[in-house]
């Protein structure tokens, strides 16, 4: 059997630094390729400075709407008036070449995930407290205030489903929270039943009488 990667879920309310850390994880040192972010369709515009293809694959709806009917997506989801998906091709295309792949996806993502791969991974990143999460949407300068008010109250009800998730994150400083994340990818790498795969001549060559 051949080493397998590892689904990582990873969801948060909008604000928290979800993002900011996944793209800090991906980009330490000690990255060597076998951890990778998925990358979601979507029908919303692109913010300044996203790319097609890095950032998401941007689709009209009609199209989104056809990759349903063909069941091409792992997950989807409409949040805000705009639909978001999973590919279910590419993830499994990663997996079985060893690679974990990151899902950045809300809780209604992760639980339609965890149904069809309950051997996956699910992490919630918490704001350390409602004013500063406030603060950080404010400060992103892309949002109207009646847009930031839609997001802070949704984010109540996106934080009351953390008890779903195996970790929980507080984003209270960066580099400590970003610490952790990578902790928890490190420790669910060195699993027994994946080491086990991974290390069977080894093993093999050890136990041998």
């Amino acid at each position: 059997m051949a080493h397998t990667g590892t689904l990582f879920i990873i969801s948060s309310p909008s604000g928290a630094g979800k993002s900011s850390l996944i793209n800090a994880l991906l980009e330490r040192p000690s990255a060597d390729g076998t951890l990778r972010v998925s990358v979601s369709h979507t029908t919303r515009v692109p913010r300044p400075g996203e790319v097609d293809g890095i950032h998401y694959h941007f689709v009209e709806p009609e199209h989104f709407k056809d990759l349903i009917e063909q069941e091409a997506f792992y997950e989807w989801a409409q949040v805000f008036g705009n639909y978001y998906g999973t590919s279910r091709e590419w993830i499994n295309e990663q997996l079985a070449q060893g690679i974990d792949i990151l899902l950045d996806i809300d809780w209604q993502g992760a639980r339609q995930i965890r149904a069809q791969s309950p051997s996956a991974k699910s992490i919630f990143i918490l704001p350390p407290s409602r004013t500063e999460l406030a603060r950080r949407l404010t400060a992103r300068q892309q949002d109207s205030d009646e847009v930031i008010q839609e997001r802070m109250s949704k984010a109540v009800s996106e934080m009351s489903h953390y008890r779903e998730y195996d970790y929980l994150l507080v984003n209270d400083d960066f580099d400590q929270a970003l610490h952790r994340l990578s902790a928890i990818i490190e420790a669910e790498r060195a699993n027994t039943d994946k080491q086990a795969i991974r290390f069977k001549d080894l093993l093999s060559g050890l136990l041998a009488e």
